[in-house]
């Protein structure tokens, strides 16, 4: 059984970028391609998201410049990984999440 690793970043209106990802256990043999459906039905104009309504760690840089920040995160992929875990739940949970995400 391999692990779901999901891939996003933060940009900034200067372009900076800070990466980042998430990995979920998979118990439920989650298919990518089902997952990467749903993520990308829950994107903002085929991209971005909320960090804080996904759960997800907020990859913001660390002060805040108004005229280069934003509050939205980026969709990067999605892939199976032997990585170890480092989500609070397991990847059923994260579906329920983006399911019950509020529509855009």
């Amino acid at each position: 059984m391999s692990n779901i690793k999901i891939n996003y970043f933060y940009r900034d209106a200067g372009n900076y970028k800070n990466f980042g990802s998430i990995i979920f256990i998979n118990p439920q043999n989650i298919e990518l391609s089902a997952l990467e459906d749903l993520i990308r039905s829950k994107l903002i104009s085929h991209h971005w998201f909320y960090a804080d309504q996904w759960q997800v760690p907020d990859l913001h840089f660390g002060t805040w410049d108004n005229k280069l920040d934003h509050s939205f995160h980026e969709f990067e992929s999605v892939e199976y990984t032997d990585e170890p875990a480092d989500a609070w739940a397991d990847i059923a949970l994260f579906i329920n999440i983006l399911k019950n995400a509020p529509p855009l």
